[in-house]
């Protein structure tokens, strides 16, 4: 039985090496997670290219979504990246906020960061700035943050209620968040959800799709929407590496399901709990 700290050490091993690699090899994967298919290009990144302030050499093809063009940023605004990779979504961000605006991004593998400075330092943007920490105890002050984005990292973290947590903690009241993850429907085989590859390819750490709006709710949100939502289809031939053929079939006709989605939610303005009014 693996333990948290197991798992976050996992992932971290497994984005580190995914940091010193090019977006061409990890399209090759699922979420960067190694599992090649030769039946698609990527599984489930999204394609950036029509977003305004994109920078390809900052897309390591981790992400399940486009969270930034969901989330209504304004200039001005202060954003926080969470798991912020190689800076690619923190670069969108900023380019929605502007100069007058801020934008943090934070990732707890020291690879990743170095990478996002590296691509921070050419650009010479002053108002990004990348931050080495843990998302389920962030290393930013409470009520700060304006819009908070994140893109297929919530499902790698084991404590999925201490982050959601933190969100709250960091927006202003009245402040909002939109976040791309990976959710389930129904039940996935055993052997799929403990294989530690694919748990650092995004699937095994996701939890139902209930139980993630629930965690939301729970911690205070309100307007909760499903922005954008879409069925991931592992190709046969990723799967044959954890199940045999019967087991497969089986699988497909189950009816359970992978899904990418991208969810909106808002902190209350006239929330005064010890979490949100310090």
């Amino acid at each position: 039985m693996k333990t948290q700290n197991n798992l976050k050490e996992l992932v971290k091993q497994k984005y580190s090496e995914i940091a010193l690699q090019d977006k061409e090899t990890n399209d090759a994967s699922c979420c960067g997670s190694g599992c090649c298919s030769g039946e698609i290009t990527n599984i489930m990144s999204e394609n950036y290219n029509e977003l305004d302030g994109y920078n390809p050499d900052a897309d390591l093809g981790l992400g399940c979504g486009l969270p930034t063009q969901f989330a209504k940023i304004k200039r001005g605004d202060v954003v926080i990246d969470l798991g912020s990779g190689a800076g690619n979504d923190a670069f969108i961000a900023r380019h929605e906020t502007g100069e007058t605006g801020k934008v943090i991004g934070i990732d707890f593998t020291p690879a990743m960061i170095d990478r996002a400075r590296k691509n921070n330092e050419v650009r010479g943007f002053n108002n990004v700035e990348f931050r080495q920490g843990d998302i389920e105890n962030m290393p930013v002050a409470s009520n700060m943050a304006d819009v908070v984005v994140s893109n297929c990292v919530l499902n790698l973290v084991p404590n999925k209620d201490a982050v959601i947590k933190e969100i709250f903690r960091v927006l202003k009241p009245g402040a909002h968040f939109s976040i791309s993850d990976i959710v389930l429907e129904g039940e996935l085989p055993q052997n799929i959800t403990e294989a530690a590859e694919m748990y650092a390819g995004c699937v095994s750490g996701a939890i139902q799709k209930n139980n993630y709006l629930d965690l939301i709710k729970q911690n205070g949100f309100i307007n909760i929407i499903i922005q954008k939502e879409k069925k991931i289809i592992i190709p046969d031939d990723i799967l044959i590496n954890y199940m045999s053929d019967a087991e497969i079939v089986s699988f497909n006709e189950s009816g359970a399901g992978i899904f990418s989605i991208t969810v909106y939610a808002e902190k209350s303005i006239a929330c005064c709990g010890p979490d949100c009014c310090n």
